[in-house]
Formats: C-alpha cells, structure tokens, sequence
C-alpha cells in the first residue's frame, strides 16, 4: 500500500532537488503506473509535470527526450520508429495496455532501473546518455550498473542517431504480460550490441557475446555458438514467470532469432 502525505508541484528543477533531499521519505512521482508493486510511506511526492519535461526533439545527430515522455509517446513518435527500424515500438507495444502506456514515463523507469522492463533492454543497445540534474551526463550501461552516487532526478536522456540494424525479440506467457525474458541486439556495421533483460534481473549488455559476434559472418554455427557464449555469461534466476533453466533455454532462441532478422535485413 502507498501513502502520500503531500503532493508537490515544483515550479523549477531546482525546486524539485530541494524538495526531493529535504528528507529521506520525500520521492519523485513519474508517472506513478509502477507505485503499486511495492509498499511505501511518502511524506512528500514531487511531481514534476509542471517542468516541460514532456518532449522529443529531434536534432540533427541525436534524439533529446525529456523525463516526463510517456511509453505512448515514444512508441508512437515517427522519427524514432523509422531511424531506428521500430525499435522501441517493438519494446513498448505489448506492455500492458494504452492507459498504462499513458502513463509511464522514460524518466521513472530509467531511474528505478526494473528488471523486468523491455524499454531499458531495448533502450541499451543504443547510444543512449542519461542526464542527471546534480551528477550531469552519464552513459545508460554505467547508470544502469551503478545507479546515481547521491540522490538525484533523472532530466532527459539523449539517443545518438546511429546507422545500423536492431530488432527486439521476448517472450511472454500471454500478450500484454510481463516479460519472461527479453532481448534486442544492434548492429552498426561488424559492431553488435546485445543486451538481455526479464532475467529476472536487469538489462544487462552481453559483452562476451558482442566480442564473439564482431566481425563473423551469421553461419549457422556461428549464431548456435554465440548463444551458448550468452547463456554461459549472463546470470539466469527463477520467479513466477519462469524457472532458469527455462530462461537459459529461451535466451539462445531468442539471440539466433534476433540475428536471423539482422541477416534478412542486410539481404
């Protein structure tokens, strides 16, 4: 159950700082979709909605998107669906419904840093950068691993438009559920990135399978042997979705079905 003792609208991102550190109990409210999964007493919610943080622009080498950018607006925002062949379309369509999609904001999600998200896995194949208001930029794979050095708010992040190929791949129970297990690679020329999420820890990058993947030509041997390298790296738990040797399995179908994609692309 969550309780909020008062409710804040800060005028100004320092306002918002302020308010945040003033005391231990004190949070940033996103968009509050992911509230009820846990228990906890606010005293103080800082809603940042007042803060024109609710954007997407697009520059000519990147993509700067403001921390109160709902799921819905990413998903839907055409420059990024063609630069980056749906990506994050792909990531975001089946989570949930519409109204929850409304809801969730980029900003929350990073900061919190889920495992079972599918925007983060998909989000980390990309060159994305995370702007904190107190700890400035810093790279999403180094926030992610680390999280913020002090108490911080998320502001914007930045996607560098980089040419390449992605696909996200994940499998679910059910449409509209939770992920069991998610995965999205990039390729930029003989470079991959492949990060794996739902595991049910967090997006993580694969780095001795990008290393394998550099450079090789997608031989069937190839990708069977890329996804015993990703299976034997990465960290595979169980919960209520899936036991893991069932995700360990998975983990291999999904890699090889990714790398298909990638090789009918260049095709």
């Amino acid at each position: 159950m969550i309780t909020i003792r008062t409710y804040y609208f800060p005028e100004t991102m320092e306002a918002a700082y302020e308010k945040l550190t003033e005391r231990r109990n004190n949070a940033v409210i996103g968009g509050g979709g992911y509230l009820k999964l846990g228990s906890k007493a606010i005293g103080t919610a800082v809603d940042l909605s007042n803060l024109g943080l609710d954007y997407i622009k697009e520059e000519e080498k990147s993509f700067e998107i403001g921390a109160m950018t709902t799921f819905a607006g990413m998903m839907l925002h055409e420059g990024l669906n063609q630069h980056f062949n749906n990506l994050f379309q792909r990531a975001i369509e089946d989570i949930v419904g519409m109204q929850l999609k409304n809801m969730v904001t980029i900003g929350a999600t990073i900061y919190s840093r889920y495992g079972f998200s599918d925007f983060l896995t998909a989000l980390l194949v990309t060159t994305t950068k995370v702007k904190l208001y107190k700890g400035g930029w810093i790279s999403l794979n180094e926030f992610l691993e680390n999280g913020p050095k002090e108490r911080d708010i998320v502001e914007k992040i930045s996607i560098e438009k980089t040419k390449g190929f992605y696909s996200f791949q994940d499998l679910r129970g059910s449409s509209s559920d939770y992920s069991i297990l998610n995965l999205a690679l990039s390729k930029e020329g003989d470079h991959y990135r492949v990060a794996l999420g739902a595991r049910p820890g967090r997006a993580k990058l694969a780095v001795k399978t990008m290393a394998f993947l550099e450079g090789k030509e997608l031989s069937e041997e190839h990708m069977e042997k890329a996804g015993e390298v990703l299976t034997k790296e990465m960290v595979f738990g169980t919960n209520g979705r899936g036991s893991k040797e069932y995700r360990r399995a998975m983990g291999k179908v999904l890699l090889k079905k990714a790398l298909q994609e990638g090789s009918i692309h260049e095709d």
